[in-house]
């Protein structure tokens, strides 16, 4: 019975299609004020710096020019990529024990930069915490040319990111 006790109970995910544990972090509310506040939202459809067709909260999955969509509909696309942002982020908590700041900077950098990216930053687990945060503001282009955009959003990333533990609710 105390083996029993002992174990983490884990959940299957659809979304994620593994196995996940059930008390993993989710992204804030303070992590999505971040993720809105720089991505903005439009309704319409639009293309990014990079030429992507991008709508609602920097969703780009399946857009195509001319669509429009409600508020909704962008509240939806957002909480899903958030979700596979979240994901991403989750597969390495066993190594880094994430705190919420940690977890929401990463989040929204994931959500900007893809699991990829996630993945390079983070030296596939190898890199340690304080490599980590040194690395984030190199995260600052798109198709190769510095955008102030991104270096901004970076900082605020960092900035979370070595926010202590406790923190979490404090701008």
């Amino acid at each position: 019975m105390a083996e029993t006790q002992n174990r983490i109970i884990r959940r299957h995910s659809p979304a994620a299609g593994k196995d996940v544990n059930p008390m993993r972090l989710s992204i804030s509310p303070r992590g999505l004020s971040l993720i809105q506040k720089f991505e903005g939202c439009r309704l319409k459809a639009y293309q990014d710096s990079i030429g992507l067709w991008t709508i609602g909260y920097g969703h780009t999955s399946g857009v195509s020019e001319g669509q429009t969509i409600t508020q909704t509909q962008a509240d939806a696309f957002l909480k899903a990529d958030c979700a596979n942002a979240e994901n991403a982020v989750s597969r390495y908590d066993d190594r880094y024990h994430w705190n919420q700041n940690q977890f929401d900077a990463l989040v929204s950098f994931t959500f900007n930069c893809g699991s990829r990216n996630l993945r390079t930053l983070l030296n596939n687990g190898q890199r340690t915490v304080s490599e980590i945060s040194a690395k984030i503001p190199a995260y600052n282009k798109a198709g190769g040319k510095v955008l102030k955009g991104l270096v901004r959003r970076r900082a605020a990333e960092k900035e979370l990111f070595d926010a202590p533990a406790g923190n979490e609710g404090c701008p």
